[in-house]
């Protein structure tokens, strides 16, 4: 049996759509279309289901992939780890958040890149959870660091850290709350109040008032901007109250900038994941970088 005919069937059982396992293979549609009636042919039975969205595996696919697939990432696995010791630098690209990425993830990997990582070039882009999930299914990343775990076969994400959330002000916006008053108040204190975040529907407050208050919060938006960082600025300056991960707030409140409004005992927290494309944890840089990044994590709860 071909092995080209393999691959294009696994990369099909993984993606779910011909088009995108001819964008990942390199290969017109029609050309992956062939290759897998083919293969259909030479062993007698469909292989997938054609649907108006994509394509679903037959019983007879699920097994054949459950068989090859594994194979096929060792032979990839061999071949990459003999092109990385005849190639002077291998690039991975990265996909994340911008803050998280920018302020844990890159250190990390330059660390890498810098020390243990030889030959390892790094390029990164920025971008919310479904652009990372859509950039590193169509293969223009290796990498990708979300919020959000995705579903499907052509992804494998694994749990990275957990994030805690802060309900933050100025010392200004905190005084006129009053110690205590949250407390026994609940949200009803903050109604009034201003609030920063980085999209009108108020994301990650939100999630904190649907966590500890059970509620929804009363409040728009009085400064919209799409970076954690630039929401930490604008609180430090009075514009009012914000929800933000503790890494990216630890500094301001040791200094004093900023005050945390609310200690409750069991803080909101966000988990973070990392996503690779399954399979291609068999070449030896994009292995590597994953598993830095895991030990990286351990350190930042």
């Amino acid at each position: 049996m071909d092995l080209a005919l393999l691959r294009t069937f696994v990369t099909v059982h993984r993606s779910g759509s011909f088009t995108r396992a001819a964008a990942l293979l390199g290969l017109s549609q029609p050309a992956v279309t062939s290759q897998i009636r083919t293969l259909e042919r030479q062993l007698g039975r469909p292989l997938f289901l054609r649907q108006a969205r994509g394509v679903t595996p037959t019983t007879i696919g699920d097994e054949l992939a459950h068989k090859a697939a594994p194979h096929l990432d060792a032979l990839v696995e061999i071949a990459e780890t003999g092109l990385e010791e005849d190639s002077s630098v291998r690039t991975l690209h990265l996909a994340g958040p911008p803050e998280f990425t920018a302020a844990r993830a890159l250190p990390a990997l330059t660390t890498l890149t810098g020390q243990d990582g030889q030959g390892l070039a790094l390029r990164a882009s920025f971008g919310n959870a479904e652009d990372v999930v859509e950039g590193l299914s169509a293969g223009h990343h290796d990498l990708g660091i979300t919020t959000a775990r995705p579903r499907g076969a052509l992804l494998t994400a694994t749990p990275l850290c957990d994030e805690e959330h802060v309900l933050v002000a100025d010392p200004h916006w905190a005084a006129r709350i009053g110690p205590g008053n949250l407390r026994r108040k609940c949200a009803s204190v903050l109604e009034n109040l201003p609030v920063v975040e980085v999209h009108e529907s108020l994301p990650l407050v939100a999630r904190y008032w649907a966590a500890v208050f059970d509620t929804r919060p009363a409040a728009s938006g009085a400064v919209i901007v799409p970076d954690l960082r630039a929401v930490l600025a604008c609180v430090s300056n009075g514009a009012g109250l914000a929800v933000l991960p503790r890494y990216l707030c630890a500094s301001a409140l040791k200094s004093g900038e900023v005050v945390a409004l609310l200690d409750p005992a069991v803080p909101p927290l966000r988990t973070y994941f990392l996503a690779v494309r399954t399979g291609t944890l068999a070449m030896p840089h994009i292995a590597r970088a994953h598993e830095w990044l895991l030990r990286a994590a351990v350190d930042w709860a």
